[in-house]
């Protein structure tokens, strides 16, 4: 799986359902780019594109979450020497740590959204 498609994959099982507008817009991705992520996700199995119950011609887009397994095996091995790594760490130290990394986070989605916002103008 490309990282792009993961990431999408990510946003989806946050955020979802989600119109593919509303993904593009999250991800920073272009229209035709999301195309053709959301065709590969879809032809893998790992989401499925279903029309919003509301607006019948509208397409919302969700994770099947059979796949979760999957994805978190994948993740074992890092999980594990995360898991190690924290272990170094006493409760109030792993407490700073998160709080610094949800910050840097925060920053990073404020930037991409300026970003996406001041490429729309």
């Amino acid at each position: 799986m490309r990282d792009t498609d993961f990431d999408c994959l990510d946003l989806i099982s946050i955020h979802g359902p989600l119109s593919p507008t509303a993904l593009a817009k999250l991800s920073g991705a272009r229209p035709a780019t999301m195309t053709g992520i959301l065709d590969r996700l879809e032809r893998d199995g790992w989401i499925v594109r279903d029309r919003d119950t509301v607006d019948r011609r509208a397409v919302l887009i969700r994770v099947l979450p059979d796949r979760n397994s999957e994805v978190l095996g994948l993740y074992a091995g890092m999980n594990a020497l995360v898991d190690e790594l924290c272990s170094d760490y006493d409760d109030t130290q792993l407490d700073a740590i998160t709080a610094f990394l949800r910050r840097v986070s925060d920053a990073g989605v404020e930037a991409t959204t300026a970003l996406t916002a001041a490429g729309e103008e």
